[in-house]
């Protein structure tokens, strides 16, 4: 029976291989039959794969440090299908907005294992945090501060923190997702005392419980020095508050940015690898500055759902400008996906069915939407395409969805999980009323 390629087994879902008809399946079920009962663009998650790399999280870190929390960052994608199978696995998880939060209690996710993080948090969204009885609010600015500590009072509760420090270290990753660095709206630079002062007022406050400290360095990360590089600073840092204004460190959290293989050909560490590069540096500071050893929070948004997820289009027109380009244009584009266009993002393409035909043309894979800038992929090789025929990106399970628009007015896909051969709906595909539900005339 044929069979994926070695490097495609690395990036598609745990559960894909290819029919007898030489096709393309996940979880049991064919692209085409998938495409053919829910249309296309469609989303394709696995719930197997989730649950695979939810457990790898779980046993990596878990065998190199205790005790150690796996927090899932849900802005990568969030549905609520997705988060009680991350509730099943045993891991927590972060959301950033009112409405993240809203879709974790639509999913009824444990309060005490929710952290709530995002740069600029309203009185509302505090205020419906705390009477769900989140677990963590992990802070990021002054004003946050006072704010807080004033909703806080108002319900009479304590509410435990964690302060989000920059540490200045860059991760040598694209500059609009590095968020550890000076130059970033987000979190209280150690650089420049601020986050000496927000520790002394968050400290201080009477209706805030300071448990510890977070960072995050941005995404996707390929190098483990940054990580022991910041978790050296921060720890230097957080002994002199300690010694200074009394700081406890029962939790410390790292972050996550953990690198997913987009092509083959560029894969990131194993998960083991970031885990004992992490949890080494962690004790190492410990011994180095007499901390008893922390709760250990880490944060795997991308690394859970990324490879879960195959994007499938169908292709209509195809333009070919002799020795200059060939544009095969698809139902899909920065719509659903403006992950290229934004970031210079790299996807795999494969052909839906016979994917490992002999490559015939180099093609750009276009977006329909009225942007130069509208595409998947840029001078991919692929077997020869006709109009009708389906190709599909895998690792397409985190960001895209999330960063869906309906620019042009178009309407947002469907997202289908799979599982045993059987797929059902977890969010269907919007439709013209949709669009219009909210518009006044």
């Amino acid at each position: 029976m044929p069979s994926l390629s070695q490097t495609d087994q690395e990036i598609f879902p745990v559960t894909s291989d290819l029919n007898d008809s030489g096709e393309i399946t996940i979880g049991g079920c064919s692209i085409s039959q998938l495409a053919e009962e829910f249309g296309t663009p469609l989303y394709i998650y696995d719930e197997e794969t989730i649950r695979h790399m939810c457990r790898q999280f779980m046993r990596g870190f878990g065998n190199e440090y205790e005790p150690c929390h796996v927090e899932y960052s849900s802005k990568a994608f969030s549905n609520p299908a997705v988060a009680k199978i991350v509730a099943e696995e045993g891991l927590h998880m972060d959301v950033v907005t009112g409405g993240e939060l809203v879709f974790a209690k639509a999913a009824g996710f444990p309060a005490e294992r929710l952290n709530f993080h995002g740069n600029n948090k309203d009185r509302q969204e505090l205020g419906e945090a705390i009477d769900y009885g989140i677990g963590r609010i992990t802070i990021d600015s002054f004003y946050e501060i006072e704010l807080l500590n004033d909703v806080a009072g108002e319900r009479g509760v304590r509410q435990k923190v964690l302060l989000r420090v920059s540490p200045s270290v860059d991760p040598h990753t694209h500059m609009l997702t590095t968020t550890g660095v000076l130059d970033s709206k987000f979190g209280f630079s150690i650089e420049t005392g601020a986050a000496a002062e927000a520790v002394e007022k968050a400290v201080a406050a009477e209706n805030l419980d300071v448990v510890g400290l977070h960072f995050h360095l941005g995404s996707p990360i390929f190098e483990l020095e940054p990580y022991s590089q910041a978790i050296d600073y921060v720890m230097q840092f957080a002994a002199e508050m300690r010694d200074r204004h009394g700081l406890k460190l029962d939790e410390f959290n790292p972050g996550g940015g953990f690198a997913v293989g987009y092509v083959g050909e560029e894969l990131p560490p194993q998960i083991t690898e970031y885990a004992t590069e992490i949890a080494q540096a962690v004790r190492s500071a410990c011994d180095r500055f007499g901390f008893d050893e922390p709760l250990l929070t880490v944060e795997p948004g991308r690394a859970i759902v990324a490879r879960a997820g195959v994007a499938v289009y169908q292709v209509g027109g195809i333009k070919r400008i002799p020795n200059v380009r060939v544009y095969v244009s698809v139902d899909g584009g920065m719509g659903d996906n403006i992950r290229p266009a934004l970031y210079s993002s790299e996807y795999t393409v494969r052909r839906a069915y016979d994917p490992y035909a002999t490559p015939q043309e180099k093609v750009t894979i276009a977006g329909k939407y009225c942007e130069s800038g509208d595409y998947i992929a840029r001078d991919v090789d692929l077997p020869l395409l006709e109009s009708g025929d389906l190709v599909c990106t895998p690792t397409s399970g985190a960001y895209s969805v999330p960063m869906a628009s309906n620019y042009n007015m178009t309407t947002r896909p469907a997202i289908v999980m799979v599982k045993d051969g059987q797929a059902r709906l977890i969010r269907r595909r919007e439709t013209y009323e949709d669009l219009l539900a909210t518009s006044l005339v």
